[in-house]
C-alpha cells in the first residue's frame, strides 16, 4: 500500500537525516543566531529532496560508478570541515561579549548560502545516504510505491530542518550567556575537526 511505503520512507529518511552531522550543527547555529535561518532551512530541505528524488529515479547507480568523484568530494569536504572547525575554535578564544547573538556580526546572505551548499554537497556521505541507500530501499516498493517512499523521506527532511532551524529560538535564553556560546563553538570545533579526520581516514 502507498501509505505503508510513505511511512517506511519517512522513518528511513528520518533515521539518516536526524543523525548528528556537520550540516545539522550549522543549521542549529544559524537558527540560534537568527541569521538567514529560513534560507538555510530552505536550501537544506530542497537539496535533500533533489537528492532523494534522484536516488529513487535510479541515479544512485551513477554515484557507485564514479568512485573518483566521491574521492574528490572527500578531500574537498575534509578541507572545508578543517577550515570551519578552526574558525569555530577561533571564536572560542574571542572576548565573551562577541559571542552573544545580538553582538555577532551578521554574515551576508551570499556567504551563508555558499557555506550551506558546501556543508551539503561536499559531504560524500550525503550521496551514499540519499541517492544510494534511500534509492535502494525504495525499490522494495514497486510502482507508485517508490514515489510514496520518496515523499515520506522528503517530508522527514523538511520537518527535521524546520524543527532544527526555527526551533532553535527556544534555546535563546540559554545562549544569552556568553559561556554557552563558547561551549557550543568549542563543541562544533571539535566535531568538525573529528569529522575531517574521519573523512581522511575513510
Amino acid at each position: 500500500m502507498l501509505w505503508t511505503a510513505a511511512v517506511t520512507g519517512f522513518f528511513s529518511g528520518a533515521g539518516l537525516i536526524v543523525a548528528i552531522g556537520a550540516q545539522n550543527a550549522f543549521v542549529l547555529r544559524q537558527g540560534l543566531q537568527r541569521q538567514h535561518a529560513g534560507l538555510v532551512v530552505l536550501v537544506c530541505a530542497l537539496s535533500d529532496i533533489v537528492l532523494i528524488v534522484c536516488g529513487v529515479a535510479g541515479m544512485g547507480a551513477l554515484v557507485l560508478r564514479w568512485p573518483q568523484l566521491l574521492q574528490v568530494l572527500r578531500w574537498g569536504g575534509a578541507l572545508f570541515l578543517a577550515c570551519y572547525g578552526l574558525l569555530a575554535a577561533q571564536r572560542v578564544w574571542r572576548a565573551g561579549a562577541s559571542l552573544q547573538p545580538s553582538l555577532n556580526q551578521a554574515h551576508s546572505r551570499q556567504r551563508v548560502l555558499l557555506t550551506c551548499l558546501a556543508f551539503t554537497f561536499l559531504n560524500p556521505h550525503v550521496y551514499l545516504d540519499t541517492m544510494v541507500l534511500l534509492g535502494s530501499l525504495s525499490t522494495r516498493h514497486p510502482g507508485l510505491g517508490r514515489w510514496a517512499f520518496a515523499l515520506g523521506a522528503c517530508l522527514a527532511s523538511v520537518l527535521w530542518f524546520c524543527a532544527l532551524g526555527f526551533g532553535a529560538r527556544w534555546l535563546q535564553p540559554l545562549f544569552r550567556n556568553p559561556v554557552a556560546w563558547r561551549v557550543l563553538d568549542g563543541g562544533i570545533a571539535i566535531f568538525m575537526l573529528v569529522l575531517c579526520v574521519l573523512l581522511l581516514w575513510a
